[in-house]
């Protein structure tokens, strides 16, 4: 190297500029010369060499630059050798390994995978990652950035100095790297990124970080992953059974942070080992069979409840580390209870930390807002033609399933990735190919990351939560579908509580929006919701929902709940509606328990709970929720009277329930439904019972088939109609 190459280095380094630093720090041949050493340490008054082996000093290197840059030869010839640099600072004197010294992270392999877009464990791979090289502890730093000029990993260990620790680039695959030796976890770091032209951006948050600082704060935290140990052995090998189309699947969605707070403490969040010792029991008593949890990955503004991540890879501080995470986790599962995580690869936040404009280029969106960016929640959309792009996506939904054992995704959004004009208007979209407003880009992610999901761990679950008649969603991707498990059923949640929000005296005219559901009910694997959704934004509660004065209201909701629990499709309630809560869910403050001393509020709760339980018990009432066989009609045409009665059977010709609703608040007497076979039939549940609230008018417990044909049955039973109610009946046992 010519003295003038070797005084433009220098400067390269000292401002950050160098496009190849480890061609020049660190240890190399340099002709006559020999072996030189080279490093930038500002914060170093004097800096020797040291032989690794037996820590001789072999070196004192001379300050080339004022800033900090220290360079020499070491009288070394030949091989280049471990060696350690000793620096005399401030503070004293301490002896630290170059990371300029140390060779490639990634290995062949790796790159030829990463550059086509196919490595699917690249959580492995990229990110921070305590691990050794060269029998050196450290940590490892990895980040996809292939249009930046120049990235440094900068931390408190460098006073967040860019021009400490500028990283290599491997180019075949666009990822820069660096091993940092002797760094340890809980580290915080962020990545210092120039663009092509040289313009440094925002700090970057790492997109791979395993654990994140707590909002305000926006750095990633080192982390090791390898360290907990799972002892919810038992529950992997059965749980294929307890998310199938013919288990009973009734989920608790909760949004961790307003579930409840702590009382005293500034009505702070609990954290997972509390939620584990409270949430886990309460799901358990009420028979819920799933937790799903709203978007666990960490995520800067609370008021998006975890709907706009930018930490994909990073369970949230807000409840404590990622293994209390992964505990909450297992302990769920040795309590029998699965845990879905709620899922955002439809759109990702705009803060300047984030994956936005990451490298200096629209890296992660798509340039033109057209295709980039949402018009209704102001967030970028993901470039899903990007092959880079889509196996992040597709490597953070396997990384949920391997790394913190959870039974099933909940995909949000799923309609705003399917189309292209998604809640734009013309002029404001790009259709395809063809011509079309199916964002084909998506359709090929979901179909490739539902593959992936159920090809590797065919014992969890997807759940496309889509809004619109998008065919064959929940259909295998080799039949044309997307490949998702389940669907959300969002037609019946519409029209059912646009139903049963209306005067009964009107109800009679909708009729139709209580069986409408049934025409559809099996195109599609779907689960029922009843939503967080339902219960922000202005909509109130779904107790406020319920028309006429406190005792219908009431009366209006368990009928409501009933119905929901007989109706085939497998079962979502958000939390706080398992016993009516009469606000409107508020993110920042916990739900009103307190309610629960009033007996109708109990009661609510107490009716959820043994509907959960008869769900389970019943096989009838799930065991064919997704096939035509498991539904019969009794009567779905009076709606004079607002009344539907229905059958729903199992596998087993003898597993049947039957099923009436009056929906208006006259007591029908004498009313008949036709039945299938004779016997003793068990009111197993009436809405209208006083253990729930209501008024007790019923059946005494129990009704007798009687020889009299009805509905083109030759059995029926004759019943007492409770107002405003459900009533469930199995029969006991066969006459004759």
């Amino acid at each position: 190297m010519t003295p003038n190459q070797f005084r433009t280095s220098v400067l390269k380094i000292v401002d950050a500029k160098h496009a190849d630093p480890f061609s020049f720090l660190g240890m190399h041949e340099d002709g006559k010369n020999g072996l030189v050493v080279r490093a930038f340490l500002p914060q170093a008054r004097a800096v020797s060499v040291i032989d690794a082996k037996d820590g001789a000093v072999v070196a004192e290197l001379p300050r080339v630059h004022a800033e900090g840059m220290f360079a020499g030869p070491i009288g070394r010839t030949g091989l280049r050798f471990p060696y350690r640099l000793r620096l005399d600072t401030k503070d004293g004197t301490t002896d630290i390994y170059d990371p300029y010294s140390f060779p490639p992270i990634l290995g062949e392999m790796d790159v030829h995978l990463i550059a086509e877009g196919k490595h699917l464990r690249l959580d492995e791979k990229l990110g921070a990652h305590p691990m050794k090289m060269e029998g050196v502890k450290g940590v490892g730093f990895t980040v996809w950035a292939p249009n930046a000029s120049r990235v440094s990993v900068v931390g408190d260990f460098n006073d967040w100095d860019g021009r400490r620790h500028p990283m290599r680039f491997r180019a075949e695959c666009g990822v820069w790297e660096i091993f940092l030796p002797a760094l340890e976890g809980d580290t915080l770091y962020k990545y210092e990124i120039a663009s092509k032209n040289g313009k440094l951006m925002a700090l970057k948050a790492d997109p791979f970080a395993f654990f994140c600082e707590q909002a305000p704060g926006t750095a990633g935290i080192v982390y090791d992953l390898s360290r907990y140990r799972w002892d919810d052995g038992a529950w992997i090998k059965k749980r294929s059974a307890t998310i199938a189309r013919d288990a009973p699947v009734s989920i608790y969605e909760v949004h961790l942070g307003s579930w409840r707070r702590g009382v005293e403490e500034g009505r702070r969040y609990l954290t997972y080992h509390e939620l584990a010792d409270t949430l886990i029991p309460y799901v358990q008593e009420m028979g819920f069979t799933h937790i799903e949890v709203l978007p666990i990955s960490e995520h800067p503004f609370d008021g998006s409840w975890g709907y706009q991540p930018l930490g994909l890879f990073a369970p949230t501080s807000r409840f404590g580390r990622p293994d209390e995470f992964r505990n909450f986790v297992d302990r769920c599962h040795q309590a029998g209870i699965g845990v879905i995580n709620d899922w955002v690869p439809g759109h990702f936040p705009s803060d300047p930390q984030g994956l936005g404009w990451f490298d200096g280029t629209a890296l992660y969106e798509h340039s033109d807002p057209r295709l980039g960016k949402h018009m209704d929640w102001g967030t970028l959309i993901y470039n899903y033609g990007r092959y880079e792009v889509a196996d992040f996506l597709l490597n953070n939904a396997l990384f949920w399933i391997e790394e913190y054992h959870l039974d099933g995704l909940r995909v949000d959004a799923v309609a705003s990735m399917l189309y292209l004009d998604y809640s734009r208007r013309e002029g404001e979209w790009i259709p395809n190919k063809h011509g079309g407003n199916e964002n084909l880009d998506a359709i090929a992610f979901l179909r490739r990351c539902n593959e992936h999901l159920y090809g590797q761990f065919p014992d969890v679950a997807t759940i496309a939560e889509e809004s619109t008649s998008w065919p064959m969603v929940s259909r295998p991707t080799y039949l044309g579908g997307l490949g998702f498990g389940y669907k959300w059923n969002m037609g019946w949640m519409h029209d059912t509580l646009s139903y049963i929000s209306k005067d009964p005296v009107f109800r009679k005219y909708h009729h139709d929006q209580l069986t409408f559901t049934l025409t559809y009910a099996f195109a599609e694997n779907f689960v029922l919701p009843l939503s967080h959704d339902e219960v922000v934004h202005g909509k109130g509660s779904l107790i406020g929902k319920m028309p006429g004065d406190r005792w219908q209201k009431f009366a209006n909701l368990r009928a409501y709940y009933a119905f929901m629990f007989t109706h085939p499709g497998k079962k979502l309630l958000f939390m706080g509606c398992e016993f009516a809560q009469e606000r409107e869910w508020n993110h920042d403050a916990s739900l009103d328990w307190h309610l629960l001393d009033d007996p109708s509020h109990s009661g609510v709760q107490r009716l959820v709970r043994d509907l959960n339980h008869l769900y389970r018990d019943v096989s009838a009432l799930h065991q064919l929720d997704c096939e035509p066989a498991g539904f019969e009609w009794i009567d779905c045409t009076d709606w004079e009277k607002s009344v539907i009665s229905f059958l729903r059977k199992g596998r087993e010709p003898a597993d049947i329930a039957v099923v009436v609703c009056n929906l208006t608040p006259i007591i029908r007497e004498s009313y008949k439904v036709g039945v299938p076979r004779g016997g003793l039939y068990r009111e197993c549940i009436n809405t209208d019972a006083k253990i729930y609230g209501g008024g007790n008018i019923g059946n005494a417990g129990a009704v007798l088939a009687a020889e009299t044909p009805c509905h083109g049955r030759p059995l029926s039973l004759e019943l007492t109609l409770p107002p405003l109610a459900t009533v469930i009946f199995v029969p006991e046992r066969e006459i004759g």
